[in-house]
């Protein structure tokens, strides 16, 4: 489909906005130099490597995609099948160097491109390619730069030897499985000693897993690919913990893993002791362990348990500098942080995430206020009130180290990224393309239970005429939808300018608002967030008397699109028309780390699950719903779609499929902005 709209055309040239803007951000130890990632402009897709020097402000590049592998396309097709599923799971739609590893003090680096591995010399920008056993993935340079461990074939090496560090064993070694990749934050599987002497590396047998097969109809010639699948109520990864020396000798850390299965993360200490972060399968007790690399033996340092579960707060658990242990601490309405176990003063935050130390006090992301506003605040360690860092309205978040801070500040007007140093300010670079629309979104708390609600109008809209409603919802644990992050409204903009009034409401089950609200859930998905949004629709519409709750369509995407579907089919009295984009229809057949956070197991909470699947809804379908899903999907398998499709056929309900042959979850490559094309015709041919 060609794309004539001049707004959706603009927003796929340009990634969404973002190609040309700084990412992948990393402060030298000592805070005098910054790495970044960026493309030359607006329209560039393909990342490439710059060194900024903080102390005099000169920027340089130092990997060029285009030099270091002339003819690189970017395209996904052509990266390894491990690498091209870790960016799925990271989310990460740039091409180029997609990411890189470097030392502390940033003086080497090590990035691949097309399998093909590279040490980089970020004074000079010299990059020399390695040789390696097979297409390389995840590098990770030797703290003194003389070495690079990789991922290839599943086994783990280190530069020059052309033989795996790691045991031929039939199990995964170096890498994250995709129940820690996806759900549990941690990406990565292997991790140099300080002094260099040897790796901590994770070791992952799927062998027990079933297999999830995707097969391309637009290519019947070529065979499927396939990944190991932890489904819900079903076998996890067995992953373990090894230390393997370069000088051949490995000791395995020992911990329960049959009662804490789920390795959260992993690092090594400044004096070599190993620190490793567990969870139980329903994630309601987390463990921060430290281990002898020698013997493997393990010490528990904190426990966190929670009768619900254990809500993932960045940057805890861990060791301070001086010894003591930092974890998380909620109360029903608050996400606090406590030393050795006694709460600090946080003067009513929400916690976000603990970012590191500055200026000897806890750097953290906070919420404060209006729940579509971050803020930057230093927590006193040992007890005293919290002092607000940023300043004003916005999404702030931050980088620290040695003194130097990196804020970023996102405002309706843009993003703007700043370094402090000493005394001094500079700001980054962004060659990205200017947001076409402002977008002021009317914020409000609705119902007895405070729901972030925004609406957004066409521009110029005068008062007085009725307009159809869009609900752009999402609903789901983990994504705050209503948030002052200026990039997410353009969209939302474009559809009021296509004449509707844009609803969107964070529902119970959120992140953000306290823990209690999060919470809300428990063991039930579709209730409380189906009758959030229905009575956040109708509070809104008493205030705003121009929405017209008697033309209402819903789009959405992954649980959004779950949501979409929920709302036409059990509540076609309030929602006309739906727009479901790749909707896990039957939870049994998601994955576990996600589904039974919030679920539990599928043999404990049948109920739960039957409440929740959509498949039985079907013979109730009144109301006109297209269903969209890319075949290449490998976090909601596009089986979740045609069992749906399935179902409403056989029960002589008509609907509408939209496949997606070789697309992905994430949509990438104007694919987004194809879909509004066809969701708006849709929509406008439904509700009239």
């Amino acid at each position: 489909m060609t794309i004539t709209d001049a707004f959706l055309s603009l927003s796929a040239r340009t990634g969404r906005f973002t190609y040309g803007a700084p990412r992948a951000y990393t402060l030298a130890e000592d805070g005098t130099r910054l790495l970044l990632l960026r493309s030359t402009g607006s329209e560039d897709p393909l990342d490439r490597l710059h060194l900024l020097d903080l102390t005099t402000g000169e920027e340089r590049l130092v990997a060029d995609p285009a030099v270091l592998a002339p003819g690189h396309s970017g395209r996904r097709a052509e990266l390894p099948a491990v690498e091209r599923r870790l960016r799925e799971r990271t989310r990460l739609v740039a091409a180029g160097i997609g990411g890189y590893a470097a030392t502390a003090d940033l003086a080497t680096a090590a990035l691949t491109l097309d399998g093909r591995l590279f040490r980089i010399d970020t004074a000079t920008g010299t990059a020399v390619e390695l040789p390696t056993a097979g297409p390389a993935f995840d590098p990770r340079p030797h703290p003194e730069g003389r070495r690079v461990a990789y991922v290839a074939d599943d086994a783990l090496y280190v530069t020059p030897e052309s033989t795996p560090i790691s045991p031929t064993d039939g199990a995964r070694w170096g890498v994250a499985e995709f129940a820690a990749a996806e759900e549990l934050g941690r990406s990565r599987g292997h991790w140099w000693r300080p002094d260099g002497g040897a790796l901590l590396a994770a070791r992952v047998d799927e062998s027990a897993l079933p297999r999830r097969y995707f097969a391309d109809p637009a290519h019947p010639g070529e065979p499927a690919e396939d990944f190991a699948y932890p489904q819900a109520g079903g076998p996890n990864a067995d992953v373990q913990l090894w230390v393997l020396g370069l000088d051949g000798n490995r000791a395995r850390i020992h911990w329960d893993a049959a009662a804490f299965p789920y390795l959260c993360e992993a690092s090594w200490a400044s004096d070599g002791e190993v620190l490793l972060t567990v969870a139980d399968r329903l994630q309601q007790r987390v463990l921060l362990l430290s281990a002898d690399p020698a013997t493997g033996a393990t010490s528990e340092l904190s426990r966190t348990t929670d009768e619900f579960w254990v809500d993932d707060l960045p940057g805890t658990p861990a060791r301070l500098p001086d010894g003591r242990l930092l974890t998380a601490h909620d109360s029903p309405q608050a996400r606090g942080l406590a030393v050795d176990g006694k709460p600090l003063d946080s003067a009513g935050l929400q916690i976000r995430r603990m970012v590191g130390q500055y200026d000897g006090r806890l750097l953290c992301e906070t919420g404060q206020g209006d729940t579509a506003d971050q803020h930057l605040h230093l927590v006193d360690p040992d007890g005293g009130p919290p002092e607000l860092l940023s300043a004003g309205p916005g999404v702030h978040s931050a980088l620290a180290a040695a003194g130097t801070l990196l804020l970023t500040t996102a405002t309706a007007d843009g993003v703007r990224r700043v370094v402090r140093r000493a005394g001094r300010e500079l700001t980054l670079t962004d060659r990205s393309a200017a947001l076409p629309y402002t977008v002021l979104p009317r914020l409000a708390r609705v119902t007895e239970r405070a729901l972030p609600t925004a609406v957004v109008y066409p521009r110029g809209h005068v008062p007085g005429r009725r307009l159809p409603v869009l609900l752009d919802v999402y609903g789901g644990p983990g994504f705050q939808a209503v948030a002052a992050e200026p990039r997410r409204w353009q969209l939302r903009q474009w559809w009021a300018d296509q004449g509707f009034a844009v609803v969107t409401t964070d529902n119970r089950g959120t992140p953000f608002v306290s823990p209690d609200f999060t919470r809300a859930i428990f063991r039930r998905f579709s209730r409380v967030a189906l009758d959030d949004q229905v009575d956040a629709l109708h509070a809104l519409a008493a205030h705003h008397p121009d929405l017209d709750l008697g033309r209402v369509g819903v789009r959405g995407w992954s649980y959004g699109g779950y949501l979409a579907a929920l709302a036409v089919l059990r509540r076609p009295d309030v929602f006309h028309a739906a727009c479901a984009g790749a909707p896990p229809t039957d939870f049994r057949l998601y994955d576990t780390a996600y589904t039974e956070r919030y679920l539990g197991l599928p043999q404990d909470n049948p109920e739960g699950y039957t409440d929740d699947c959509l498949l039985t809804d079907a013979p109730g379908l009144t109301r006109p719903l297209l269903l969209i899903h890319g075949l290449a999907d490998d976090n909601v398998h596009p089986a979740h779609t045609l069992l749906l499709s399935q179902a409403l056929t056989r029960a002589g309900r008509p609907h509408s499929v939209l496949p997606l042959p070789g697309v992905t979850h994430m949509t990438p490559g104007g694919t987004n902005e194809q879909l509004a094309m066809a969701e708006l015709a849709f929509l406008r041919a439904s509700l009239g």
